[in-house]
């Protein structure tokens, strides 16, 4: 059985700069696979080029078995896109907007009652269907795009930050929604986020990306064990000392400044304790607090690229919001 997605040496070129590099993976159906990376990392144009809005420079790829050049009517018609920007008529119901995405991709009007009601009741705005858009709070807005993505039961649906800009809990509302479409549509998912905790919760695995290419790809558990050890978080006003004669004494897996001092990767991290306070002693640092926790998917995302991933601005050459305008041609 054929992947749902699948690219081989995927590469895409502007200008002599290359934005994604030989790029290889497979994703299975039913999966979600969370594709992480900073800005300007690939994993825009990455998905661009799967949606078919962006042609690749060289190599293939195919989603739903159908090749993303010979074949980019098909796989259009067998995707789902649930955009970062909002992307939804305010002066018309949440029934119209359906009905008016409905037609866009071809839904037979015979079924199209059918279908809508279905989706509605789905995120949970059936008994606000025909309530005009302005009227929808931020989350319901989501959630009522999220159901136009799925209008046409696309085999795969591409999720752009589906949660941004949302308050935790209807955050977590969103991720009951994407899990439910997973466990009883089986639709495979491409999520892109800046929340690791989203990517952690909802991902079966995450490719993290940089410079265009997949410097690691796991499952959240397996990328979190990957690193070895505990993270010793240290509240000091001299970490710049304090890390010069900690990296010394211990064996430290990784060192990097926080904005309240010292974060570092250690085996058997709250055994080190008394060792870490007994160095920042003898050398006349004072540690105001020492905590330690599990390495979290944000670690190894900052493990790997080096750098913190922020909320996306758009960086990359072609966003998501040229796919919206591509689609709505």
């Amino acid at each position: 059985m054929t992947s749902a997605i699948e690219t081989i040496d995927l590469t895409k070129q502007f200008n002599g700069l290359t934005a994604v590099d030989k790029l290889n993976i497979r994703v299975e159906h039913g999966e979600i696979f969370g594709l992480l990376g900073p800005n300007g990392a690939g994993k825009t144009t990455t998905i661009s080029m799967l949606c078919t809005i962006l042609r690749p420079t060289s190599g293939t790829a195919k989603v739903n078995g159908y090749d993303v050049v010979k074949n980019a009517k098909q796989v259009r018609k067998s995707i789902g896109i649930v955009f970062q920007d909002p992307s939804i008529d305010d002066r018309l119901t949440g029934r119209e907007n359906l009905r008016m995405h409905a037609d866009l991709y071809g839904v037979p009007s015979s079924e199209q009652n059918a279908k809508i009601d279905e989706v509605l009741r789905l995120v949970e705005l059936d008994e606000r269907a025909d309530d005009i858009m302005r009227t929808y709070s931020g989350g319901m807005r989501r959630r009522l795009e999220i159901a136009r993505g799925l209008i046409h039961y696309p085999k795969v649906l591409f999720l752009d930050e589906p949660t941004i800009g949302l308050d935790p809990q209807t955050r977590e509302h969103i991720w009951s929604y994407i899990q439910e479409l997973k466990q009883t549509h089986e639709i495979t998912m491409i999520l892109t986020t800046h929340y690791m905790e989203e990517a952690d919760k909802l991902s079966d695995r995450v490719g993290i990306i940089d410079y265009g290419k997949i410097v690691v790809l796991d499952t959240p558990s397996k990328l979190k064990e990957a690193l070895q050890g505990d993270v010793v978080m240290i509240k000091t006003g001299d970490a710049e000392r304090l890390s010069a004669v900690i990296a010394k004494d211990l064996n430290i897996q990784a060192i990097r400044r926080s904005e309240e001092g010292l974060e570092l990767t250690v085996p058997r991290g709250k055994a080190l304790l008394p060792r870490i306070v007994d160095i920042a002693t003898r050398n006349g640092v004072v540690i105001d607090a020492v905590s330690v926790r599990e390495p979290s998917l944000e670690d190894v995302f900052i493990h790997f690229t080096g750098r913190e991933i922020r909320a996306e601005g758009g960086t990359e050459l072609h966003g998501m919001a040229a796919i919206r305008r591509r689609a709505i041609r």
